[in-house]
């Protein structure tokens, strides 16, 4: 989880890659509606949220259902977003990428083939709620190399690089 930039699906890929799980990227969720909304440069509302939120909880549920780990991004800005992600869903965690904004935004301007436009990084900002101590997460910075984000990942995770180790 994290705004958009903050390396959500670098680290996603990184620990889906290692672990042998299936990945999928929240963007995909989005309807068309939304995806144009942002790209106009609009910042999206919870009504334009919901939808997309409740599309990725069935995928969830649908991995859970067969007993598969596997990891999704997803900005969950909110806990009210989180919180719906979990209903019912007991096993889910969040692992929470930040860097600071000025990194974000330098990322945002320069990455290609994105409809999330820079001038909706503040907004993100502005929704974003930490997670909570009582939220089952943790909390990563984008410092430094991927690698060394992905290593630094998988243990605040405690997750290990090799699952046969």
């Amino acid at each position: 989880m994290g705004v958009s930039g903050s390396g959500k699906t670098t680290v996603a890929k990184g620990i889906s890659s290692l672990m042998g799980w299936e990945f999928a990227e929240g963007d995909a969720f989005h309807s068309e509606a939304n995806v144009a909304k942002m790209s106009s440069g609009q910042p999206l509302t919870d009504d334009d949220r919901w939808p997309w939120l409740g599309s990725i909880g069935e995928w969830i549920s649908a991995k859970e259902a067969v007993g598969e780990s596997a990891v999704v991004t997803c900005s969950a800005l909110r806990r009210v977003y989180r919180d719906l992600l979990r209903d019912g869903r007991p096993h889910v965690r969040f692992l929470h990428v930040e860097a600071p904004s000025e990194v974000i935004q330098d990322r945002m301007e320069h990455r290609a083939g994105h409809y999330m436009p820079p001038s909706l990084l503040p907004s993100q900002l502005a929704t974003l709620e930490p997670l909570g101590a009582d939220e089952p997460g943790v909390s990563v910075t984008n410092e430094g190399t991927a690698a060394e984000v992905l290593d630094r990942s998988l243990r605040a995770l405690g997750l290990r690089k090799d699952p046969t180790a």
